[in-house]
């Protein structure tokens, strides 16, 4: 699994023809020459009670709310879900980026958390076995998280416009996609094999962490249509042209592939997903 700096730059070499990644990604390779579509999206069950980040707060950081944040130096990713988010808490807390101290890092492996432990940031976004990693090792000294309460959930499969051109390859993703939503209903019903199969076998975390992560994860939901999925997406892309100044974009008609909506929903009920 890459980020989306990665698949980006994997795309332009044609090294790969998929890539997974959360919302910005997609934005922002249309955005710096690179044109790409949605094919396949899916969101999370309850998503709020199974969020994919929290704000990571600095042991010595005098913030145990987030409209503490005002005048905080907070890190931050451009090009990464994470940026994004970090703009949506500063707008449901009424601020403005210029209200904090924006950290431009990218986010890859431990940065966040070793630039929150060395007091490089007070605030940083973090997700995923990296949240139980802060408190395990930094708890002791004052490190904090806390809720966001946003929605964090969406994620795609997407490719290069030219991947999409070419018919053999076109046909080939429509299989991964049926195979892939299918793939999201046996996850969530099967929690334990994939702990160990995918976050223990492949990944290499421990089974703690594993149970940690497939009970964060929640359970993974294919849209039947993708209406509310580029209503939030548009909001996301408006949001980060205001703030960002990028050229503004019409989501449904330059970033999402609609040829391919129901494709992965489809899937679920050809074969049997058990």
């Amino acid at each position: 699994m890459f980020g989306g700096p990665q698949t980006s730059e994997a795309f332009r070499a044609e090294a790969l023809d998929v890539g997974a990644v959360a919302d910005i990604p997609p934005l922002h390779a249309r955005w710096t020459g690179l044109d790409v579509r949605v094919v396949a999206a899916s969101e999370r069950e309850a998503p709020l009670e199974h969020p994919l980040y929290e704000i990571g707060i600095a042991p010595g950081a005098d913030i145990d709310d987030l409209s503490d944040i005002e005048g905080a130096r907070v890190a931050y990713s451009p090009g990464q879900a994470q940026g994004a988010l970090v703009l949506r808490v500063l707008e449901s807390v009424g601020l403005e980026p210029e209200d904090v101290e924006l950290v431009e890092m990218t986010s890859v492996d431990d940065t966040y958390v070793n630039a929150l432990a060395s007091d490089q940031v007070d605030v940083a976004p973090l997700g995923d076995v990296l949240i139980r990693r802060y408190l395990d090792r930094y708890a002791r000294d004052g490190a904090t998280v806390l809720p966001h309460g946003l929605r964090d959930d969406p994620w795609h499969l997407y490719a290069p416009e030219s991947v999409l051109e070419d018919a053999d390859k076109a046909a080939a993703i429509r299989e991964l996609l049926r195979a892939w939503g299918r793939a999201q209903v046996w996850i969530g019903e099967h929690p334990e094999e994939w702990a160990e199969g995918f976050y223990v076998g492949h990944e290499g975390l421990s089974p703690e962490d594993a149970e940690h992560l497939v009970e964060r994860d929640g359970v993974s939901v294919i849209p039947e249509d993708w209406d509310e999925t580029i209503e939030r997406h548009q909001a996301t892309a408006d949001l980060l042209s205001r703030i960002q100044e990028w050229p503004s974009v019409d989501v449904r008609e330059e970033v999402y592939d609609t040829r391919f909506e129901t494709v992965a929903f489809e899937g679920l009920t050809e074969g049997d997903a058990r």
